[in-house]
């Protein structure tokens, strides 16, 4: 891990997408209302939530996130000379689904105790991994 090589302005766009895709993956038009069911909430109650301490520790979240991947793709192992764009980005995105994956796993592991559904789990679950996938497709293809 070469924390100098890191593309610090590849990770803060990297957290910015997890926040986006987030967005999506949670609005009404995907999977929002089946989350909200999940997790007994109403839209009163997300209304009535402090959304600046939300994004605010999610922004800051994300970020360690696609640090920590910034770093796992900074290795000069991977910097092979004159690789192609396609090959980075390629690296980035199965980087960025291992990530996720494992992520997953912990995700369903917290979720079987707290006994929530497996559809809980798939959609939180399915979030990790997509969010990854693409912090890893920016910070792969970015370098």
């Amino acid at each position: 891990m070469i924390v100098h090589s890191v593309n610090w302005l590849a990770v803060l766009v990297a957290g910015i997408s997890a926040l986006v895709m987030g967005g999506i993956w949670y609005s009404p038009a995907l999977f929002g209302r089946v989350w909200m069911k999940e997790n007994h909430l109403t839209i009163e109650e997300l209304r009535k939530s402090n959304k600046g301490r939300i994004f605010g520790w999610s922004f800051v979240l994300s970020l360690i996130v696609a640090s920590n991947m910034g770093m796992l793709l900074a290795d000069p192992v991977s910097h092979i000379e004159g690789a192609q764009q396609s090959m980075r980005l390629l690296e980035g995105v199965l980087a960025g689904c291992g990530t996720g994956v494992g992520v997953f796993a912990f995700v369903a592991v917290i979720g079987l105790f707290e006994m929530k559904s497996s559809r809980h789990i798939f959609i939180n679950g399915g979030y990790c991994i997509l969010a990854s996938a693409l912090m890893g497709a920016i910070i792969g293809a970015w370098r």
